[in-house]
């Protein structure tokens, strides 16, 4: 402990203080006995922070860990800052919890601050996905809600996603401001533990069919899925909470052939048939794409821990299961439900899309097509649903995403919803079965009559505190020394949202980039290739992502286009990633 500054120190000697209870006490005086500097380091370096997907980290003890008392702490802020907010109301959050390990055991803990505090709260009964949580917000007209999960995040991790009244995750300023109430807290004596049942209601099972009734009603074309009812269906859940809702949806909407992967259907937060229970990873999805193999699927899916995110897998024009990115699965969802909505003469002028800045511009390009308006915000989805509450009885909210597998079709949450976007998607299948066309056939389409996009993300893991000392150092070399050059073709445009300005290098000209302050890197090129750098909110990474785009004459160019845009990314991403 010579080498740590002394905040760090002051943070290690309070949680060896008879404050904490004596088994956290014995975990840590272990790490100083044993000389485990880095552990120590990395678990008492800093406090957790709400990021893009609020409060997540590898579980253990220490003020940068999750465990009992960082999120009694964050709890207990929470507490205070809705009971300032909502001084004369009867105070209501929302509570539920994924399948991770110790999910449950959080969950129920945060249930007992919040009733401590005076606050009445809905937990759920048993596991539930993310976007029940945001629905239950709605439903039962709380001011708050939280979410124990990590996501898709490896199993060494947990999490907390704080949401407010609308149904969304926190944005400003109330993340900050609950921050700021957290860190008012000094002392862990201060954290209400004891919970009051009284104040407790366990939402039980019998909750589902109102979420499924509620999302059943947005279904645009169910005499399709009635005549294509034993579309061959592969879901898995990924051992995650999809399986509580994805089957009893898709059997709500008269899906009969769906196949659940067996290996995969238990909740566990051990994961253990993956090494990421995410479903942008393609050994993560190579179950379920066996199973729709040997099955002769029409579609496969595959939903992350807390079914947020929805991994698919289709036949190409080969025959060949191939998976769908996240840019590719949105364009298809916006293409279908613009277009199935516009047959039908339901398209209004008040209707929109939204995206974020590192999705594909192919959503916006839809909906330029169908004449509808898109919007784009900062990563992360609480931002989409932060649009959607701000346009709310001012404007229609269709579909929106991000590259991310994170969508939602329709208003009834404002997260992103795996559940939902499956319903969706089976149906969106089932529509263009019943006219000959695969989900591949009519992605070629697509591009054939928006432009054909590639898109490619790299994430380098930088883990602990150097790790994040290197993010953060990687960020400043890039605004220090800017490429002006990437993949052979001139940079025109550099846009830093860290600093709200976007500079045009042909001209000179700078213009205000009209979103919070977030920092992300873009480079856009001559030829129109978007090329992002941001460190993730969520997780101990940078990513770097690619985008380019050509125009595609006739289907039959897919293959020859597909090479010579590959190759192009290729060039692209070795100039602008280093390390």
């Amino acid at each position: 402990m010579t080498n740590f500054d002394n905040v760090t120190k002051g943070r290690i000697q309070q949680w060896l203080t008879a404050e904490y209870d004596q088994d956290t006490v014995a975990q840590v005086q272990k790490l100083v006995d044993d000389k485990e500097e880095t552990e120590l380091l990395d678990s008492f370096y800093k406090e957790l922070e709400f990021g893009t997907g609020g409060l997540r980290g590898i579980m253990g003890v220490g003020s940068n860990r999750m465990n009992k008392y960082t999120l009694g702490k964050a709890t207990q802020g929470l507490s205070n800052y809705l009971k300032k907010e909502f001084p004369n109301e009867e105070v209501k959050v929302a509570v539920s919890y994924d399948s991770r390990n110790n999910s449950q055991a959080f969950g129920r803990m945060v249930a007992d601050v919040f009733s401590a505090n005076g606050i009445k709260v809905y937990l759920f009964e048993e596991l539930r996905p993310t976007p029940m949580l945001s629905f239950a917000v709605r439903h039962f007209g709380c001011q708050g809600g939280v979410m124990l999960t990590a996501s898709h995040n490896p199993k060494e991790y947990n999490g907390y996603k704080a949401y407010w009244n609308d149904g969304g995750q926190l944005v400003a300023p109330h993340d900050k401001n609950v921050i700021t109430e957290v860190n008012a807290i000094q002392s862990v004596t201060a954290i209400k533990f004891e919970g009051i049942q009284d104040n407790i209601t366990v939402v039980k099972e019998d909750f589902d069919q109102i979420y499924i009734d509620a999302n059943k009603k947005l279904s645009i074309h169910p005499e399709v899925v009635a005549a294509q009812q034993d579309l061959k269906i592969v879901f898995s859940p990924i051992h995650g909470t999809g399986i509580t809702l994805v089957p009893k949806i898709l059997e709500a909407w008269g899906f009969r052939n769906v196949t659940v992967v067996e290996e995969q259907s238990k909740p566990d937060g051990n994961f253990p048939t993956v090494i990421y229970p995410n479903p942008e990873e393609e050994e993560a999805m190579s179950m379920a794409k066996r199973k729709g193999e040997e099955l002769d699927a029409d579609v496969v899916m595959a939903t992350d821990p807390d079914a947020d995110r929805v991994g698919v897998a289709v036949k190409n024009t080969n025959g060949v299961f191939q998976l769908l990115n996240g840019n590719q699965i949105g364009s298809l969802l916006t293409y279908y439900v613009l277009s199935a909505k516009k047959e039908k003469g339901e398209l209004q002028a008040e209707d929109y899309v939204v995206k974020t800045i590192v999705t594909s511009n192919l959503f916006s390009d839809i909906a330029t097509g169908f004449g509808v308006k898109s919007y784009e915000t900062l990563t992360g989805f609480k931002f989409i649903g932060e649009v959607i509450t701000n346009l709310e009885e001012k404007e229609n909210y269709l579909v929106g995403g991000e590259e991310s597998y994170g969508f939602l079709i329709g208003d009834l949450v404002r997260d992103k919803d795996a559940v939902n976007s499956c319903a969706f998607i089976a149906e969106m299948t089932a529509y263009f079965k019943y006219q000959g066309k695969s989900l591949f056939d009519v992605l070629l389409e697509i591009y054939e009559k928006y432009g054909f996009y590639q898109e490619k993300l790299i994430s380098l893991t930088k883990k602990g505190k150097a790790g994040a000392d290197e993010i953060k150092q990687m960020m400043i070399d890039l605004r220090a020394d800017v490429p002006k050059v990437l993949g052979g073709v001139a940079v025109s445009e550099i846009r830093d949202y860290e600093n709200t300005v976007a500079y045009d290098l042909t001209t000179g000209e700078q213009r205000k980039i009209n979103l919070p302050k977030s920092d992300v890197l873009q480079f856009i090129t001559e030829d129109g290739d978007v090329i992002s750098a941001r460190p993730s909110g969520t997780e101990p990474k940078i990513k770097f992502y690619c985008s380019v785009k050509e125009q595609l004459s006739t289907i039959s160019e897919y293959d020859a286009v597909a090479r010579k845009l590959e190759d192009k990314v290729e060039r692209i991403m070795a100039d602008i990633v280093k390390n």
